[in-house]
């Protein structure tokens, strides 16, 4: 019996293949043909299937060479005197570059695309260009000419009946109008986009765009409820095995177990969305109390991420600091904080609530306040802005500075709104600065529509925190009793989380007037001197109510310091605040 004949596939054959291939997105496989047929210089590819093998490239991590088959794509276009296509190919490559860090090359491919495109008649490409504008417009703080070039790019992309452009430009436009304050339009033109999305109606490419812008989109202007249901539709799309098309229902989400804290490249053959969604993911699970989900998920985004998107890898190290501090694991939270910074992110404000709870008031003031000032355009992240408002209020709270809580809850206040998010971090901070005032009534009102408010979210850990500021205010109006349901309650939802200092708080204030081990090593005598330097008293206000010698106090404040490891009255006053000592 003769040997089996081997059979080359024909040149023309593995490019139909690899066609083929990329209408169904599927990358590895048009990236692989399309690869081995460009050794051979003697088969040469098409303007179009260069393009293909740049898209291929791409998706499978293969960075370099995707811009390097952009630019013969390009040339091969403009020797073909197509400009449209050459058009097209310039602004990808201005995409590329600008992704890798190379702004001066991406300038200069954006200039290419302008001039091989705005003298055309309308065609679909020009969209491309009119989404830049909107984005420029919007950096430049002019809302105008953003809303303009946005529905540029919707008539252009309707004209096109491309349903990729007309649900990008969607998104394009709903992003501008939020950034002007229209927000029930911004969010029924998101709508509209995101229908396309998770229909699967568009093509991977701009599944991964709009999945990632919003989220971006919904988080910053704390819409919660979108943010939940799209940040898990998005992690369904990105599951493997991928094709580019959604999963199918009910798949799950891969999740490793990841130890390092490194950031890493995609691999290839992944999503390479998938590291950007996640750490979108991580900030919702931060919030919906899924702890130990979202610092494991945090550390999986950072091994995720592609090289150019490592402020989603800030983010994610920020969300595990946020969830390490709470439980009271301040040496690796300090360690999340600072590798989000190393990334570009400041880490505000949770490094200043780490700082507090060291009972370094001063830093807290001063990172809060700082970070408040940086903040060039609040209306593009709303709750960026509320959360930074909510730090310095309850930083200020800590340190005695009730008019400086109280503008800054003020302010808070006027951000919120109806947004339910924001509603309830305003009223939380409200609620405390009317405690602080010794507003016990007010302060009910305001503390039971905060916890109303974040019951309604699914947000435990701010729940329970409105339940311990509520327990303050039944104790002041006289109902020992609902203070000791709301203490219970805050207990068994800090236990549960893992939040093991505020648990330890609500048990102590259970306790009423038991013993209990005081933190930091203090004494009976040094607590009761620090209760009072709290509340402002100076040595010889101390020395007469104690009935002891301003030299003992003195002694006393010396010891207090050094057991805390605090520099000042005023840290010694964070200390106490922080650990329910007054």
């Amino acid at each position: 019996m003769s040997a089996p004949t081997l059979h080359t596939a024909h040149p023309t054959d593995a490019v139909e293949r690899a066609r083929d291939a990329a209408g169904r997105e599927s990358w590895a496989e048009a990236y692989a043909l399309l690869h081995a047929h460009d050794l051979h210089p003697s088969r040469g590819l098409t303007a179009d299937d260069l393009s293909v093998l740049a898209d291929a490239a791409w998706w499978s991590g293969h960075t370099d060479e995707s811009v390097t088959a952009r630019l013969r794509s390009h040339a091969a276009f403009l020797a073909a005197g197509d400009h449209r296509g050459a058009g097209l190919a310039a602004w990808w490559l201005h995409y590329e570059y600008a992704s890798l860090g190379r702004p001066a090359a991406a300038a200069g491919w954006l200039h290419r695309a302008r001039h091989h495109l705005e003298d055309l008649p309308p065609c679909p490409e020009q969209c491309f260009l009119a989404w830049t504008d909107a984005e420029e417009a919007e950096q430049h703080g002019d809302g105008a000419a953003a809303l303009a070039a946005a529905r540029r790019m919707t008539r252009l992309a309707v004209r096109s009946a491309s349903p990729d452009l007309v649900a990008l430009s969607r998104q394009a436009e709903s992003s501008v109008l939020l950034a002007n304050g229209r927000r029930t339009e911004a969010l029924a033109l998101l709508d509209d986009a995101m229908c396309a999305v998770t229909a699967g109606e568009l093509s991977g490419m701009f599944t991964g765009w709009l999945y990632c812008l919003a989220l971006t989109q919904c988080m910053e202007a704390a819409d919660f409820g979108r943010a939940v249901e799209w940040t898990h539709a998005a992690m369904e799309w990105c599951a493997p095995p991928w094709t580019g098309r959604p999963a199918e229902p009910g798949q799950e989400t891969e999740t490793l177990a990841a130890t390092s804290t490194s950031v890493s490249v995609s691999v290839s053959g992944e999503n390479p969305f998938r590291g950007v969604c996640r750490a979108h993911r991580v900030e919702v699970l931060d919030l919906l109390g899924t702890w130990a989900l979202a610092e494991e998920e945090a550390r999986q985004a950072c091994r995720e991420v592609p090289v150019d998107c490592l402020e989603s890898a800030a983010a994610a190290f920020y969300s595990a600091g946020d969830v390490q501090r709470r439980q009271g694991r301040l040496d690796e939270a300090a360690v999340s904080y600072a590798h989000a910074h190393e990334l570009g992110r400041i880490p505000q404000p949770g490094l200043a609530l780490l700082r507090l709870a060291q009972g370094r008031a001063d830093a807290a003031v001063a990172g809060v306040d700082l970070a408040l000032a940086c903040q060039s355009d609040p209306r593009h992240d709303l709750l960026g802005r509320a959360r930074l408002l909510a730090a310095r209020t309850e930083v200020a709270l800590a340190v005695r500075d009730v008019p400086g809580a109280s503008r800054a809850a003020a302010e808070l206040d006027a951000l919120a709104g109806d947004v339910p998010l924001l509603r309830a971090t305003a009223d939380t901070a409200l609620g405390a600065v009317a405690l602080a005032e010794a507003r016990p009534g007010p302060a009910l009102r305001l503390l039971r529509q905060a916890l109303a408010g974040w019951l309604a979210l699914h947000v435990p850990y701010e729940a329970a925190q409105v339940r311990m500021l509520l327990a303050a205010a039944d104790r002041a109006a006289g109902d020992e009793e609902a203070a000791r349901l709301e203490l219970a309650a805050a207990r068994a939802v800090f236990e549960r989380l893992g939040a093991v200092p505020d648990a330890r708080r609500a048990a102590a204030l259970l306790s009423g007037g038991k013993r209990r081990r005081l933190p930091g090593g203090l004494t009976a005598r040094e607590a009761e001197v620090l209760r009072l330097v709290a509340g402002g008293g100076t040595n010889k206000d101390i020395a007469h109510a104690l009935v002891i010698s301003e030299h003992t106090v003195s002694r006393h404040l010396n010891n207090i310091f050094a057991k805390l490891g605090v520099g000042s009255r005023s840290a010694a006053t964070a200390y106490a605040y922080a650990h329910d000592l007054l």
